[in-house]
C-alpha cells in the first residue's frame, strides 16, 4: 500500500477483537473505500477516532431474523444499529416479503403482520424475488441485509392455505420460484413448520424444495416442528433434509421448551456433531434470553387455523368450540407445541401486543384475566377473538443451563430472532439487544466463555457458517463494517417490562466505513445493502 494515502477513517489505540476468537491486542485500524486497512501505521486521516482502549469488533452478524418485514424504516435502523449489528439474514421462519401474488395477497400480509404493521403497495408485483430485489435495493438501509425464501410465503403464492400435501403441480410451481430466487441471490430456503401453512406439508415436500437450493450452495434453515417434547425427532427430521437434499442447515432459535424437556440438548447437540462427523453440514442459532416470543396464537393447534385467522375469529364465538380447544390444549398428549403448556400456564404467557385490548399488554394472561375479574381461559378466548387473533405472546419457557450449553457448542451462533414491528410497540428485549446481552450474559454475568470467543460467534462463525462473504472479520480488505465499545460500560437496556431500550456502551457502528450510529444517535447515513448469496 502507498503509505501515503489518505485514508477516509482511522480509530486509533483500539482493543481489536478481530473475530477469529484470538485473544485481543492493541492497535489501529483504518478505512479507506469501505474496506479496512489492517495496521494502518501513522497514515493521515479525514477522520480520527481515539478509542482510548475500547473494544473495536467487526459487525456483529444476526444469524436469524425477521428484519426483510419493515425494510428500511428508521424503526429496523434502530432496532438493529443501536446494538451494533451490521448485517442481518432475514425471511427467516417460513415468512419472507416475496413472492406475493395478488390473488392471495391477503392470506400472506395476514400471516406477516406478525412482524409489520404496513406492507408497501408494491408489494402485489413481488412475485418474484428479483421484483422483491427492485424495490429493497431502493431503501435506505443503515445494515445489510441477505433474504431467506419462506416456505410458508411460497405456499401460500401457490396454493393460499390449503391445509393438505401439494400435488405434483404446485410443487413444480413452487419449486420454478424458488429457482429464480436462488438466481436472483436468495440466501436459501426457510420452514417455520409450527405456522400455518407451512406446517400442512409433508417432509418429502420440504426435502424436494430443498433440492432447488443445492446447486447455489443455499442454505436450509427452519422453525422446527417441534421445540419441546418431540424436539429430538424435530432436529431429526431437520439434519434428514439436510442428508437427502445435500444443502446445509441451520436450526433455527435451538432452545428446550418446557420444563420436562430441559436437558435434551444433550441429545439434540449430540446429533448435530453425529451428523456433521458424517458429512451433513449443520449447525443452529440461538438468542441469550430464557423466554420465547410469537403470536399467542401459537398456544392453540395450528390445524384450527386452515381456513385463516378470520375464521378463526368467527370460530372463538362459539362456546362449545372454546370448550374443545380448551381440552386440546391442556392435554400434553395433543400432537402439536403447546407453547401454553411448554410456559407452564397462564402466568407464564405474556402479552405483548394486543391492539384493541391495550390493558392486557404487558401483562401475563393470569394478570390481565385478575384485572378484569375473569377465569383466564375465557380472559385468553376473549382477547384473541377481539383482536382478530393477531396478538403477540412471549413465554417464559427455558432455563439458564440449558440455553448456556447450548451456546458453548461450537456449532452455535447467535440470531435475534426479532419481531421488530415497531419502536413503540412493546416485544422482547431481543429485538434490540440480543448481542449486547449476549456479552452481558455470557460474559459477565455467567462467565461461559471470553469476550472474544463471545465476539466470534457472533462475527466470524456466523460469516463463515452463513456465508456472508467478505464480512466478520477485521482483515485487510475486508468490508470497513465495525462495532467501537466500551465493555466496562455495555449494558442492555431492554427487559421485559421495557423491550424497547438503547443500549449503552456502544459509542460507534461503521457500515462499509461510515458511522451510521454515534453517542446513541443514528447519523442519517444509509450504506447498508442488499448482499446477493451467490454474488
Amino acid at each position: 500500500r502507498d503509505g501515503n494515502t489518505m485514508l477516509d477513517l482511522l480509530i486509533q489505540n483500539a482493543r481489536i477483537i478481530d473475530g477469529t476468537g484470538e485473544p485481543s491486542r492493541m492497535g489501529s485500524v483504518g478505512v479507506k473505500d469501505g474496506k479496512i486497512v489492517l495496521d494502518p501505521g501513522t497514515q493521515e486521516a479525514a477522520e480520527v477516532i481515539d478509542a482510548a482502549g475500547r473494544c473495536l469488533a467487526p459487525g456483529f452478524i444476526d444469524a436469524h431474523t425477521h428484519g426483510d418485514l419493515i425494510l428500511g424504516t428508521k424503526d429496523a435502523h434502530l432496532f438493529k444499529t443501536n446494538q451494533g449489528v451490521t448485517t442481518e439474514v432475514a425471511g427467516q421462519c417460513g415468512l419472507s416479503m416475496s413472492p406475493a401474488v395478488p390473488e392471495n395477497l391477503a392470506a400472506v400480509q395476514t400471516l406477516l403482520s406478525m412482524g409489520t404493521t404496513h406492507f408497501p403497495d408494491d408489494m402485489k408485483n413481488w412475485s418474484s424475488y428479483a421484483r422483491f430485489l427492485e424495490y429493497a435495493d431502493k431503501q435506505p438501509l443503515t445494515a445489510n441485509v441477505k433474504t431467506y425464501i419462506g416456505h410458508s410465503s411460497l405456499r401460500i403464492a401457490v396454493m393460499g392455505m390449503a391445509n393438505r400435501p401439494a400435488t405434483d403441480k404446485e410443487l413444480d410451481t413452487m419449486k420454478g420460484i424458488l429457482r429464480e430466487a436462488m438466481e436472483a441471490g436468495a440466501a436459501g430456503f426457510s420452514t417455520g413448520l409450527i405456522y400455518t401453512p407451512s406446517c400442512y406439508a409433508e417432509p418429502k415436500e420440504i426435502v424436494e424444495l430443498a433440492k432447488v437450493i443445492e446447486p447455489f450452495d443455499g442454505i436450509y434453515a427452519s422453525h422446527m416442528r417441534d421445540e419441546a417434547n418431540f424436539v429430538v425427532d424435530a432436529v431429526k427430521e431437520t439434519i434428514d433434509v439436510g442428508r437427502k437434499a445435500g444443502v446445509r442447515v441451520d436450526i433455527s432459535h435451538h432452545k428446550m421448551l418446557g420444563k420436562p424437556n430441559w436437558g435434551k440438548q444433550k441429545e439434540t447437540l449430540r446429533l448435530i456433531h453425529e451428523a456433521n462427523d458424517e458429512g451433513v453440514r449443520v449447525i443452529c442459532d440461538q438468542y441469550p434470553y430464557t423466554r420465547n416470543m410469537t403470536t399467542l396464537n401459537a398456544c392453540m393447534p395450528p390445524w384450527h387455523f386452515s381456513n385463516g385467522f378470520a375464521s378463526m375469529t368467527a370460530k372463538l364465538a362459539d362456546e362449545d368450540f372454546r370448550r374443545q380447544l380448551r381440552a386440546e390444549m391442556e392435554d400434553p398428549a395433543t400432537a402439536y407445541d403447546n407453547y401454553y403448556l411448554n410456559a407452564g400456564g397462564w402466568e407464564g404467557v405474556y402479552v405483548y401486543s394486543a391492539s384493541k385490548t391495550p390493558l392486557a399488554e404487558g401483562k401475563s394472561i393470569a394478570d390481565y384475566a385478575r384485572a378484569i375479574g375473569e377465569d383466564p381461559w375465557k380472559a385468553f378466548f376473549d382477547l384473541c377473538q377481539i383482536n382478530n387473533c393477531s396478538t403477540g405472546g412471549v413465554y417464559s419457557s427455558m432455563c439458564d443451563e440449558d440455553v448456556c450449553e447450548i451456546f458453548r457448542d461450537p456449532y452455535c451462533i447467535v440470531g435475534s430472532d426479532a419481531l421488530t414491528r415497531a419502536w413503540n410497540e412493546k416485544g422482547h428485549p431481543r429485538a434490540c439487544a440480543t448481542f449486547p446481552h449476549a456479552i452481558t450474559y455470557f460474559v459477565k454475568e455467567k462467565n461461559v466463555m471470553p469476550l472474544e470467543q463471545v465476539i466470534r460467534k457472533m462475527t466470524g462463525l456466523t460469516a463463515e457458517y452463513l456465508l456472508v462473504k467478505n464480512k466478520g472479520f477485521i482483515r485487510d480488505g475486508y468490508d470497513a463494517d465495525l462495532v467501537l465499545f466500551d465493555f466496562d460500560r455495555l449494558k442492555d437496556t431492554a427487559t421485559y417490562d421495557q423491550s424497547n431500550s438503547l443500549t449503552e456502551g456502544i459509542d460507534y457502528v461503521i457500515v462499509g466505513g461510515e458511522v451510521v450510529y454515534h453517542d446513541m444517535q443514528l447519523t442519517g447515513r444509509y450504506p447498508g445493502r442488499m448482499l446477493r448469496h451467490n454474488a
